[in-house]
């Protein structure tokens, strides 16, 4: 599975990285989530494509911009 890496405005605490989880796996129950809060960082090992993954983590009510991993 591809590992999809995003940067999450608005995270700010455990309960936010949990929605954030939540709202990834209930479109992909098998999604390995990884958050980073300190940097704002999400990566997933998932089958959903970027544009879905996006949808999902917005649908929670964040915002993703590019990553600024190289």
């Amino acid at each position: 599975m591809p590992i999809l890496e995003m940067q999450v405005e608005g995270m700010t605490c455990g309960h936010c990285a949990q929605s954030v989880t939540k709202a990834l796996r209930a479109r992909d129950a098998h999604a390995k989530v990884n958050v980073e809060l300190a940097q704002g960082l999400v990566s997933v090992e998932t089958v959903l494509d970027r544009t879905s993954a996006v949808q999902a983590i917005e649908g929670a009510g964040y915002k993703v911009q590019p990553c600024n991993r190289p």
